[in-house]
C-alpha cells in the first residue's frame, strides 16, 4: 500500500555526517525534516570508516609501542599477543555505542523521523518527490520543499582480470574479518591503503603493498619517501610504480600478477585488499528524472552553493566529489540547510583545508604543494626540516619524519605546510590557522610555540628560512 508523507521542509537521502549536519541545522531553524536510509544509520564514518579504523589503528599502535619500547635505554620491548576476534568485538561495541549516542538518539532528540528504505526520485506535477521501497516490504511517497542527496561514497575496485571471481577485501570488509590475515597484499597507496597496511602489519600480519606511482602520491615527494622508509623499517614490503594485471584463486590463497620496474612477478597472499579509492553512490537514485546531472566518476554535479541542476535538490558530502572528509560533509550539510531554507547563498573556501593520514608517524598537510604552485605559476621557496632538529622528537627517541613549509617568494606568505610526524594532525591545525590568517613564515617563526612539543617543529621550520637551526640552542627564540 502506498503511504504518502507530505509537507516536509527538507527530505534527506542518507544518514551520515553530511545528512545529520543538514538535519540538525534545519531542525534548529524550526523546520520539518525526514531522512531516508537504506542501510545502517550513521553512514560511513561511524560504521565502517573513521571510528572503527582509528580504533583498530590505536590498538595496533599500542602493540607496536610495547614492542618498540627498547629504543629507550633501560626498557625491554615486549610483543603482546593478539586476540583478533576480541579486538574486532571491542571495535564493534564502540561503533554501536557511538552510533546510538551521535546518530539515532540525536535524531529522536531533535525530532525527525528516519525512514528505513531505498529512495528513488520521481517527478510529478508539483516537482520532484521520493518513492521509497521500505525495508519492511511496504512503499511510501515523500514530498518536500527541498531535497538533499547525502548518499556518500563506497570503495571502488579497478577492472583487474579475475578480481571479482577471486574475491577481495575492501576497507569495510577488512575490519570485519574474524581472523588475522597471514599475508595481506594491499593494492593502493592512499590514506586507506597506508592505514590498513600498517594496522595489519603491527598486529602481526605479513604485509605487502603495491602502488601505481609512490606511497601517498598526493603528498610531497619528501613525505612519500619518508613513509616508505618507515614501512620498510617495520617489515612491510613495498612495490612502487607497480600495477596488478590479473588475480586468481590459488588453493586457500590469492595469486596476483604484478608488473613493475623489475618486470612481471606473482605474489601469493592469504588475503587481497583493494584500496584504490572510492566512488560516489548515485546508482538507482533516478537522478535523470529530475534534472540532476552526474560527472565522470558518478558524482552529483553541484554549483558553488551545492545546488544541483534542479533548484529544489541539493547535495552534500562525498557524493559531490569534493574532498571525502567527514568534516567537509558536515560543513556541506549545514551550508545546504542555510542555502535551501534561508536562501543564504553561502559558499565554502577550501584553500586551507587540512587532511590527515593516520599512519604512525602520521601524515598531514594543508595548502598547496610545490608542484601545484609551479603549475599555477606562483614563485615560491621551500624549506624542509628533518625531525632530528626537533627537541621533542629527540626526547621521544623517534626522529622519523619532517616538516616542509612553502612560502611565496618575495612576500614570505605561508602557502603550504606538509608534515610527517607523530601528532602531525595536531601540528597541521596550527598551520591551518596560520594560512587562514595569511601569516608569513617570518611571523610564524616569531609566534609563541611551547618548548618540547611537536608543534614547535613549525616554528623551527619557519626559522630555517633565515637561520641555520643546527646552530641554535635547544630553546632559542
Amino acid at each position: 500500500m502506498l503511504q504518502a508523507h507530505t509537507g516536509y521542509d527538507l527530505a534527506i537521502i542518507g544518514s551520515g555526517g553530511g545528512a545529520f549536519a543538514a538535519a540538525i541545522a534545519a531542525r534548529s531553524k524550526g523546520r520539518s525534516v525526514v531522512m531516508v536510509e537504506r542501510g545502517t544509520t550513521g553512514g560511513t564514518c561511524v560504521n565502517v570508516g573513521c571510528v572503527p579504523s582509528k580504533a583498530l589503528l590505536a590498538a595496533a599502535e599500542a602493540r607496536h609501542g610495547a614492542r618498540a619500547a627498547s629504543r629507550f635505554p633501560g626498557l625491554e620491548g615486549t610483543e603482546p599477543a593478539v586476540d583478533f576476534p576480541a579486538l574486532i568485538g571491542g571495535k564493534d561495541t564502540l561503533v554501536e555505542q557511538l552510533r546510538a549516542e551521535k546518530y539515532t538518539d540525536l535524531a529522536a532528540e531533535y525530532g525527525w523521523q528516519i525512514v528505513h528504505g531505498t529512495a528513488t526520485f520521481t517527478a510529478n506535477d508539483d516537482g520532484p518527490a521520493l518513492e521509497v521501497a521500505l525495508n519492511d516490504g511496504g512503499t511510501a511517497t515523500i514530498e518536500a520543499a527541498h531535497y538533499v542527496i547525502a548518499t556518500g561514497s563506497a570503495p571502488w575496485a579497478p577492472p583487474i582480470d579475475g578480481l571479482v571471481e577471486a574475491g577481495y577485501l575492501t576497507s569495510t570488509s577488512a575490519m570485519e574479518l574474524d581472523e588475522l590475515p597471514e599475508h595481506l597484499l594491499v593494492l593502493g597507496g592512499g590514506y586507506v591503503g597506508l592505514e590498513q597496511a600498517q594496522l595489519f602489519a603491527r598486529l602481526g600480519s605479513r604485509v605487502t603493498i603495491a602502488v601505481r606511482s609512490r606511497l601517498a602520491s598526493q603528498e610531497e615527494p619528501e613525505i612519500s619517501a619518508g613513509i616508505e622508509a618507515v614501512f620498510r623499517e617495520e617489515g612491510i614490503t613495498v612495490h612502487t610504480r607497480t600495477q596488478a594485471s590479473a588475480v586468481h584463486r590459488d588453493g586457500d590463497g590469492i595469486l596476483t600478477t604484478l608488473t613493475g620496474p623489475d618486470g612481471e612477478q606473482q605474489i601469493r597472499a592469504s588475503h587481497l585488499l583493494i584500496a584504490t579509492g572510492r566512488r560516489p553512490v548515485t546508482d538507482g537514485l533516478g537522478l535523470e528524472r529530475v534534472g540532476v546531472k552526474t560527472g565522470e566518476r558518478g558524482e552529483v554535479v553541484v554549483d558553488e552553493h551545492l545546488r544541483t541542476g534542479n533548484p529544489r535538490i541539493w547535495a552534500a558530502g562525498d557524493v559531490t566529489g569534493h574532498p571525502d572528509f567527514v568534516y567537509v560533509a558536515a560543513a556541506h550539510g549545514t551550508l545546504v540547510a542555510d542555502n535551501a531554507l534561508d536562501g543564504a547563498e553561502r559558499t565554502l573556501d577550501y584553500t586551507a583545508l587540512p587532511k590527515v593520514t593516520f599512519t604512525s608517524p602520521a601524515i598531514a598537510s594543508v595548502g598547496m604543494t610545490d608542484a601545484q604552485l609551479a603549475e599555477a605559476g606562483i614563485a615560491c621557496q621551500c624549506r624542509t626540516l628533518p625531525l632530528e632538529y626537533v627537541p621533542r622528537a629527540l626526547a621521544n627517541r623517534d626522529t622519523r619524519g619532517l616538516v616542509k613549509l612553502i612560502a611565496e617568494r618575495g612576500t614570505g606568505k605561508l602557502l603550504g605546510a606538509h608534515v610527517l610526524a607523530d601528532g602531525a594532525g595536531d601540528i597541521i591545525t596550527a598551520a591551518t590557522y596560520a594560512i587562514t590568517a595569511g601569516l608569513t613564515v617570518d611571523q610564524l617563526a616569531h609566534t609563541w610555540h611551547p618548548y618540547l612539543t611537536m608543534a614547535e617543529a613549525l616554528k623551527l621550520a619557519a626559522q630555517t628560512f633565515t637561520s641555520d637551526v643546527a646552530k641554535l640552542s635547544c630553546c632559542a627564540g
